[in-house]
């Protein structure tokens, strides 16, 4: 829109590092740069540097994907997204029936399930973008991106974070100031600024009638350099004499006046203007286009004006409002579409959406919108009409688009009390977008228009819902502890919720304070009743060492209970988790995902449980698949607490797998998301893998440091239930690293205040630090102690840590002989598990206490990245590329990629190989289903 013309060559003004920047973006087979968003004012020219962009990648044989965003379409859920992906349609149908089946649950092309999977459809697009990139190049355009609907920014989001490599750009161009959801501070961008004051000449310079002295300067002044006001008001003076004073000058006028209009509205009078003078006829098929304005010009012409021949349109088109193409007309510009609707009156706008939902009686969720646009007093049916769009929108992942359709709804509601009922519904919905700000602006709603308690209470556990798995738990707490006490007479059933709320929240921050409050507000509640279970659940969250034995007592009921109840299920496994029933975790974690899955959009609070339950038990490749989930739900969402605690388990694994530097980035990574006053759990368990990974690299006092901070100078837990379990790997740092007595006094301080409510493991590994920090002759004791239930061996890593100390001591005690047996399953399990670097320790003793010990096919792996070692571990159980890719949101491309990279390294050249060579150490650490 900004070019000057020259003979046969034609070149954007002023452009020429934006035009470079995107020119590298999309030339390269795989882009340093793979999204890239451009942003700047309306009129600023993104458009038409995202037309040279495709230009240049279509010339260059790429496959280009475009779609523009439609403002009155960003409500309808995965609307973007359909149209974006309808080129590639015949793709959709070859991808796997899961897969497929969920892109045509969003498109509403087929039932959506009960409970759709956000993340599912995400793995769809991204093995569909991937797919269409085995071809050649993919370039994909998002232009007017603010406008796309939340469902289908979150769905390309996903899917782009995890084409690096690939040959595939995407590039997005939208509104300074406007936000992107999934498009955030790690994203690149490219500012699109004002033209500078020498190429707002030349651009002038290269109109057929440049403006010349006053009215020149007039235009350069008010344009500010922005290309399309430079070529608008040219055209407007142009178009009205030499000074074209009504169109140049910026309406003041109005008691609301404090200066000149902002440019935008500026530009749209401009367009305004040239409606004088057309046909009744073309000013109404345009306001029934700006109405609708919808991506499909096609349809919008037919609906606008069915029976409307081309002299309908011809008007609009000579005032260079409109462009047609095959598929219909098309505003020139977004401003246009703004101009025409609002010069017309509130009747007439009425009165087109009236029409226009007449016209769609075949698409519900449109004409459920235009209806309610049309609406001009509240109207039951209309809300009624919403909240079932609002419904359809649910069913198919569509929360933000289900939340917006029950916030219309509310306005429409002619009764308080179902307004209020529909904004709590609305804030339910907005929750699972993990947007706080709408959340908590639902609920300012909600207390504005009911003092209903049971309403309130509703929604301030809505807020709290999501607010638990934000980094603000001070606050949350708070909010959530409060609401709680107020509803503990009249509503004890809401209370408890807010309590668990309210537990899961301090879990997280490991407050002391909290912990008393927690427990004084659960007192005040009925002891007894159909909710015992949560009672206890909440007391466990709070306290898990607070009388040990009764909270077990009450597991085998809740267990009975939770059957057939995923949700349930899941909070028994965290349950078992806190109490160190890990076996019982473990079982509860694999039924609740075997049988139905992930469940819905965000992860689950204290989702970090089912992880560490995989890494406690050995199954590392299953823990790992768990934080990429989370991981992504948490990226996806804006969640920083959730990604943070996935990385600091996800370093943890690391660290015992060997890679020490992937670890130390990882924790680095966690510790750098959370405020550790805010998140103590995270902190602590970021802190935990530096130790780990410190050990593993023999730097004994660098691991003391780490392990040292989780407990206070005094000697106390920073976190009430994340501290302890470093005791042993502190006490091990400690000796060899000369701090004995210091740690000493800590774990002995750790045991008395546990005592008797320290469960069995814990009471290993106390026993374990205590045989490591005693004098020799009084080692042995407390390591027998540590091995002696035969249940400590459901924790593999730690058992295995404990009978290498013992063969250890027992070797510098010169009782080899006895050595040998403690060192061969210790050796064993290390190996198994692909804890390289205890492996390599167990394996020096050995062969010092003379057993023959030959490298086996475990060793095989040593040269691959842990991610590699998980994707040949499933492809060695017969998965596709397709399903490994599935599995842990990678494309097909990208997994067969790294296999293609592994096998030389294993010295095979077939899948088939796999198995025989890794099925002893893989099937062990995890990666079986």
């Amino acid at each position: 829109m900004y070019e000057e013309q020259a003979g046969d060559v034609t070149g954007i003004v002023g452009r020429d590092a934006e035009l470079a920047r995107l020119f590298r973006a999309v030339d390269a087979e795989a882009s340093a740069e793979p999204v890239l968003v451009l942003l700047g004012d309306v009129g600023a020219g993104k458009s038409t540097l995202l037309d040279r962009a495709v230009g240049r990648a279509a010339a260059r044989g790429a496959r280009v994907l475009r779609a523009t965003g439609s403002e009155s379409e960003s409500h309808l859920a995965f609307s973007a997204l359909h149209l974006l992906l309808r080129p590639v349609a015949d793709e959709v149908d070859a991808l796997p029936e899961r897969q497929r089946a969920a892109l045509h649950g969003a498109f509403g092309a087929d039932p959506a399930p009960e409970e759709p999977d956000a993340m599912l459809i995400g793995v769809a697009v991204l093995h569909l973008l991937s797919a269409v990139g085995e071809r050649g190049p993919v370039l994909v355009v998002l232009d007017d991106a603010q406008w796309f609907d939340r469902a289908s920014l979150d769905a390309l989001s996903f899917a782009a974070r995890r084409l690096a490599g690939e040959p595939f750009t995407l590039l997005l161009a939208a509104r300074t100031g406007d936000r992107l959801p999934g498009f955030g501070h790690h994203v690149p961008t490219l500012t699109v600024g004002a033209l500078d004051d020498a190429a707002a000449e030349r651009l002038l310079e290269a109109r057929p009638r440049p403006p010349s002295g006053h009215t020149r300067r007039r235009i350069l002044d008010q344009a500010e350099g922005n290309p399309l006001a430079l070529l608008e008001l040219t055209r407007a003076a142009t178009a009205h004499g030499t000074t074209g004073p009504d169109l140049l000058a910026r309406d003041t006028s109005g008691p609301s006046s404090v200066g000149p209009l902002p440019l935008t509205d500026h530009l749209e009078h401009v367009f305004a203007a040239r409606l004088d003078g057309l046909p009744a006829t073309t000013r109404r098929a345009l306001l029934l286009l700006a109405a609708m304005d919808t991506v499909d010009a096609e349809t919008a012409a037919r609906a606008a004006l069915p029976d409307a021949r081309d002299e309908a349109w011809l008007p609009a088109e000579q005032a260079e409002l409109i462009r047609r193409s095959g598929r219909g007309p098309r505003f020139s510009h977004p401003l246009v579409r703004s101009a025409v609707y609002h010069a017309a009156s509130p009747e007439a706008q009425s009165a087109a959406h009236s029409a226009l939902a007449e016209r769609l009686g075949e698409e519900p969720d449109r004409g459920a919108w235009h209806r309610a646009a049309a609406a001009t007093a509240p109207d039951a049916e209309v809300a009624a009409e919403l909240a079932r769009t609002a419904e359809r929108a649910r069913r198919r992942g569509g929360h933000a688009a289900a939340a917006s359709a029950l916030r219309r709804a509310a306005d429409l509601a002619p009764r308080r009390a179902d307004s209020a009922r529909l904004l709590v519904a609305a804030a339910g919905q907005a929750v699972l977008t993990g947007d706080l700000a709408w959340v908590e602006e639902l609920a300012g709603e909600v207390r504005a228009r009911t003092d209903d308690a049971a309403l309130l209470a509703e929604v301030a556990a809505q807020v709290g819902r999501l607010a638990t798995l934000t980094v603000r738990h001070s606050v949350v707490f708070a909010r959530l502890a409060d609401a709680a006490a107020e509803s503990a007479s009249e509503r004890p059933a809401t209370a408890l919720d807010l309590l668990a709320g309210a537990a899961v929240t301090g879990f997280y921050c490991g407050r002391e304070d909290q912990r008393r409050r927690i427990q004084a507000v659960l007192k005040s509640l009925p002891q007894d009743g159909p909710q015992a279970w949560l009672r206890a659940w909440v007391r466990a969250v709070a306290d898990p060492f607070d009388d040990r034995a009764e909270l077990l007592s009450v597991l085998p009921q809740f267990a009975a209970e939770a059957r057939g109840h995923p949700d349930r299920l899941v909070a028994f496994a965290v349950l078992a988790w806190l109490l160190d029933e890990t076996p019982r975790a473990l079982r509860a974690f694999d039924e609740a995902f075997d049988r139905w899955g992930p469940r819905g959009p965000l992860p689950d609070a204290l989702g970090g449980a089912a992880a560490w339950t995989y890494v406690e038990q050995g199954r590392w490749g299953r823990a790992q698949e768990a934080c990429a989930r989370s991981a992504a739900l948490g990226t996806t969402a804006g969640l920083d607490h959730t990604v943070a605690c996935a990385a600091a388990v996800e370093a943890t694994v690391l660290a015992y797998q060997g890679d020490t530097t992937a670890a130390r980035a990882r924790a680095t990574t966690a510790l750098a998301l959370v405020d550790p006053l805010e998140s103590r759990s995270v902190a602590i368990y970021a802190r935990r893998a530096l130790g780990a990974a410190a050990l593993a690299d023999g730097a004994h006092d660098t691991a003391y440091d780490q392990l040292r901070k989780i407990f206070t100078a005094e000697g106390d837990p920073v976190h009430y239930h994340a501290s302890y379990p470093a005791l042993a790997d502190l006490a091990a740092a400690a000796v060899r690293g000369g701090r004995r007595e210091e740690a000493g006094k800590l774990v002995e301080r750790a045991a008395h205040a546990l005592a008797d409510d320290a469960s069995p493991r814990l009471r290993a590994l106390i026993e374990r630090a205590r045989g490591l920090l005693a004098d020799p002759v009084a080692a042995e004791p407390h390591f027998r102690a540590a091995l002696a239930d035969p249940v400590l061996a459901h924790w593999p890593f730690e058992y295995a840590q404990t009978l290498l100390d013992l063969a250890e001591w027992l070797r510098r005690r010169r009782r080899v002989a006895e050595a040998r047996a403690p060192l061969t399953e210790a050796l064993e399990v290390f190996r198994r598990l692909g804890a390289r670097p205890w492996a390599e320790r167990a394996r020096t003793e050995a062969r010092a206490a003379g057993l023959d010990i030959a490298d086996t096919a475990p060793d095989a792996l040593a040269e691959l990245s842990p991610q590699q070692r998980q994707i040949v571990g499933l492809a060695a159980r017969g998965m596709t590329n397709r399903e490994i890719g599935e599995r842990l949101f990678l494309s097909p491309r990208t997994v067969g990629s790294h296999l293609y990279r592994s096998f030389p390294k294993l010295g095979v050249t077939a899948r088939s190989q796999l198995r025989d060579l890794l099925e002893g150490p893989l099937a062990a650490s995890g990666h079986e289903s």
